[in-house]
């Protein structure tokens, strides 16, 4: 017997879901279709010279300074080829990263560039946050990136430390790490909707985990806040990392259908802005064009099982923005004050 519509409704419950899932992958479709026709400038830009990365071993307590010095060397250097090649504004973005109070652990000046930047003293930290960005992060736009670190690192020191292993506050025990490890995909972009960048960059951030742990030592607290398309990366990787905590943040999905998929023992976090247009993305796996896109079940759902805490009203890229609701639950995820997390 055919279902009748109640009083109000456009069409039968029965009905509705199937258009539902019929409308995501049409939308899917067209973001597809979009990614594919819309020009992207970037794709054409000629490639800008700069040096091969410096030679390092993993780093240890005893040659964090000697990483920084190597890497602020190549800075420079990629600056002055980025310059010769006539590109102001990546010659800027190197100069700037080539400055004596910048502590990179990994420069890269190639193509997009990679750089793994530490805020705070790493070699004492008993706290620490690892941050992997979304889509669209380059060296150029690393300065956004680096802001959300920053404030965060902030926040952390305007708070109680009551981790320090000396038992006092007289000095920092925490350390904020904007991770550039991979190769971002574009927003506008194919690669924005499959996992292929994150399957990518997931060894490289466990083999940089895995390294930084070398450095501040099993007993250290470590946490991991990804955004945007890096819970991406961070669901990729989530299952040989040696984290205590991941915060997945404006997140599309991360591949996986619950915290349970992502065989992890970290303590799995989750939270979306009241303004965030992430949630209009659908969260579906859907077959086009010969290949897989979208991402799956939404992290903020319950059935997806994660610790949901509040974001408040703020949009996509507001999580780090200081005074936030998000910010501070963030820091306090980090500190290990895990009973101040405001839950939404």
């Amino acid at each position: 017997m055919a279902q009748s519509a109640q009083p109000g409704e456009l069409l039968p419950p029965t009905l509705r879901v199937r258009f539902l899932r019929r409308l995501s992958r049409t939308l899917l479709a067209a973001l597809v279709t979009a990614a594919v026709v819309v020009p992207v400038s970037a794709a054409a830009r000629p490639r800008i010279p700069a040096p091969a990365p410096a030679a390092l071993a993993p780093p240890t307590r005893a040659t964090l300074d000697q990483a920084y010095t190597a890497n602020r060397a190549n800075a420079a250097e990629a600056s002055r080829m980025a310059a010769a090649h006539g590109d102001r504004t990546r010659a800027a973005a190197d100069r700037a990263m080539a400055a004596p109070s910048r502590h990179f652990l990994t420069f890269d000046g190639r193509g997009q560039g990679l750089a793994v930047e530490v805020l705070g003293d790493l070699a004492h930290a008993d706290r620490v946050a690892v941050l992997v960005p979304g889509s669209d992060t380059t060296l150029e736009t690393y300065g956004r990136f680096r802001a959300g670190a920053t404030a965060l690192q902030d926040r952390l020191n305007s708070l109680d430390h009551r981790h320090g292993t000396n038992g006092t506050t007289s000095r920092p025990h925490t350390a904020v790490i904007a991770w550039l490890g991979y190769e971002t995909p574009g927003t506008v972009s194919t690669t924005v909707l499959t996992t292929g960048r994150a399957e990518d960059a997931a060894p490289p951030l466990t083999r940089f985990i895995r390294e930084l742990r070398g450095v501040v030592g099993e007993k250290a607290h470590v946490s991991l806040l990804c955004h945007s398309y890096g819970t991406v990366v961070c669901g990729r990787a989530a299952r040989g990392l040696d984290v205590d905590d991941i915060a997945l943040i404006g997140s599309p999905g991360t591949g996986a259908d619950s915290v349970s998929a992502l065989r992890t023992s970290a303590r799995i976090w989750a939270a979306r802005g009241a303004d965030d247009w992430i949630v209009n993305v659908p969260h579906v796996h859907a077959d086009l064009f010969g290949t897989t896109v979208g991402f799956g079940a939404d992290p903020v759902s319950p059935a997806f099982g994660a610790h949901v805490f509040a974001a408040g009203a703020g949009g996509h890229s507001d999580y780090f923005k200081p005074g936030t609701v998000s910010l501070d639950n963030l820091a306090r995820i980090v500190l290990g004050d895990t009973s101040e997390v405001s839950r939404a």
